[in-house]
């Protein structure tokens, strides 16, 4: 199978668990901006939407959504410390998360994105990143190690992807002490260092 990237992108996620899966995979860097991949296709030929992560399965078949992909490829390899079985409390848990991370925490960070974001417009984004960040940060302080429990799973991976942004936003984390040692935990997998690596965003 092939993933189709952008560096430090939401597409780290499913990278970083393609990694951890530990099967082979191919990577292939694609500009979103100019929908082209860097063997020189048409990125829109590959995925309509233009957007990353997309991945390429042997026979030529295309998923797209990050937490769509990251489920199929744990339960492709029958990584169950990953994904939990279909149909189990601790996959829907699972998926919880996941659509948490995808449906509130990542679009609070997405306005950043935008150049004509003016500074009064991202202070109340912020606070709008910080009340997403408290409701996980609540989850954590039972004691937790991981956001479903003590096994490392792909919405880990998606967190850890999406707060990296708040360096780019200007977003301080302090605030969030147990989601700041959810990512050093995250950080230290040899998995996540790889995957940063290959992407040219290690050190």
């Amino acid at each position: 199978m092939k993933l189709y990237y952008s560096p430090g992108a939401c597409s780290l996620a499913s990278h970083i668990t393609l990694r951890e899966v530990g099967g082979p995979f191919e990577l292939e860097r694609a500009d979103i901006g100019a929908k082209t991949t860097e063997s020189g296709k048409d990125f829109r030929a590959i995925n309509p939407k233009g957007q990353v992560p997309t991945l390429e399965l042997e026979n030529g078949d295309v998923l797209t959504e990050g937490t769509a992909i990251m489920q199929f490829v744990a339960d492709s390899a029958g990584a169950s410390a990953l994904a939990p079985p279909a149909g189990t409390l601790e996959r829907a848990r699972l998926q919880e998360m996941l659509n948490y991370v995808a449906s509130e925490v990542h679009k609070s960070y997405s306005p950043f994105f935008n150049p004509t974001l003016g500074d009064e417009a991202k202070a109340a984004q912020k606070e709008v990143v910080n009340a997403k960040l408290s409701w996980l940060e609540n989850t954590l302080s039972d004691g937790r190690s991981f956001l479903t429990g003590e096994a490392f799973s792909p919405a880990d991976a998606y967190l850890f992807t999406v707060t990296n942004w708040s360096s780019i936003a200007g977003h301080d984390l302090s605030a969030f002490p147990r989601i700041e040692a959810l990512r050093a935990r995250v950080a230290e997998r040899p998995a996540v260092q790889a995957a940063l690596a290959a992407e040219g965003l290690a050190g």
